[in-house]
């Protein structure tokens, strides 16, 4: 009986992503669109925007994860954090002016920080150990899936010249049919571990875990939005259409690779997946930089996709095993709150260098940052110090060796 539950649990988290992230990726690509064409706002006003907005969702992740973990309330913080995809689109629809829609981007990152770490403890709650990789794999295909209709949704509004309000309001509907799923996910509280209210220096972590998180930091900031890859696809010549479709790509390739690179991670070690992730994501980057031929920048968002894929199911496993078992929520929302406060770090970087320098400069940037990145986490995984990429062969114990 507990494994049917198992099931339907991660199942049902995967569905709310779904419809909740069609429903988010069908406005993303619309919002700066509305800003800048109907509301008059700059470049600069839309970059601060997001820049706040992210910012904000990064800082509440760790509060929501700790306070998920102390008072076992994990579901409804979930139930609270997607509800404000809603209020979200209802704030976009009275937006008048630009400070209406960082109001919007405010309650919609808010929203996100809540939901997120909450949200990954349950699906690491509901998951048999040894398959943990494949649930996260699994989780993030029907995230992706949803972003993927979400987008192709946005490129037919922008190819019809659907109205913004009329998206907006259209919108409301699947996250709407997310929310309600949530109510048929059921929190297994009895089997919580008790956990003491604590101070950052009552935070113990395991030394190998801690310096994964470092890397992780380092790495991100070398990893500026995806709002700069699309920019560099419009500078290479294609059409606004067009880069939505590049991220559409990018999404359904993302959406089917998750759940074998998930799999794969549990069956072989999360080292094997992901240094290569890492090396794949550095050598994207170089060629953003350097290659300006239309099917190669095809083909490196499809590269980009299968990099998002390997690092998503095998990154949230590693650090949800490792993470003391009371507290996984919190130290899953401290992994959020690390990667988002990087990425603001990041996108000023690299439109420093984008502006200072040239448009290829963030990316060679990132590039160096990726490979640099993939050797110390592949020192850090491996207790023996050798680097051992591409091993196929299965590991025993994988969670206790990764």
């Amino acid at each position: 009986m507990r494994k049917k539950t198992i099931i339907s649990n991660i199942v049902l988290l995967g569905l709310v992503s779904l419809f909740v992230d069609m429903s988010t990726e069908m406005v993303y690509p619309l919002v700066p669109l509305f800003l800048t064409a109907t509301l008059g706002a700059s470049p600069a006003i839309v970059g601060v925007i997001e820049g706040i907005a992210e910012c904000i969702a990064s800082l509440l992740k760790v509060f929501s994860g700790y306070i998920g973990d102390v008072y076992h309330n994990k579901k409804h913080l979930a139930f609270a954090g997607y509800s404000t995809s809603v209020i979200y689109k209802i704030f976009l629809l009275l937006a008048a002016s630009w400070p209406g829609v960082l109001v919007a981007r405010i309650i919609d990152r808010t929203g996100k920080g809540i939901r997120t770490a909450p949200r990954d403890a349950l699906v690491a709650q509901s998951s048999d150990n040894k398959k943990l990789g494949g649930s996260f794999g699994l989780h993030k295909m029907l995230d992706m899936a949803g972003s993927s209709l979400g987008a192709l949704l946005a490129y037919i509004f922008v190819a019809t010249n659907f109205g913004f309000h009329q998206a907006f309001l259209f919108s409301i509907i699947p996250a709407l049919i997310g929310i309600l799923i949530i109510f048929a996910v059921r929190e297994d509280k009895d089997n919580d571990t008790a956990c003491e209210k604590l101070t950052l220096k009552g935070l113990k972590l395991d030394g190998k875990l801690k310096a994964y998180l470092a890397a992780i930091f380092i790495f991100c900031l070398g990893n500026s939005s995806n709002t700069f890859l699309l920019l560099k696809a419009q500078e290479r010549g294609f059409s606004a259409p067009q880069v939505i479709l590049l991220y559409l790509i990018f999404n359904v390739v993302t959406s089917v690779l998750a759940i074998p690179s998930g799999k794969l991670s549990d069956q072989f070690g999360r080292s094997r997946i992901l240094v290569p992730g890492y090396l794949i994501y550095g050598f994207v980057y170089f060629g953003f930089a350097f290659l300006s031929a239309k099917p190669a920048v095809l083909i490196l968002f499809i590269a980009y996709g299968a990099y998002t894929a390997l690092i998503s199911g095998a990154e949230r496993a590693f650090i949800a095993e490792n993470s003391p078992s009371c507290l996984k929520g919190t130290i899953l929302g401290l992994y959020g709150m690390l990667q988002g406060i990087a990425l603001l770090l990041s996108s000023i970087i690299a439109g420093l260098l984008w502006y200072r320098i040239n448009s290829g400069a963030p990316f060679i940037f990132g590039g160096v940052i990726g490979v640099l990145s993939a050797i110390i986490i592949s020192v850090i995984l491996d207790k023996n110090n050798r680097i051992k990429l591409f091993s196929l062969k299965p590991t025993k114990g994988v969670e206790n060796e990764d």
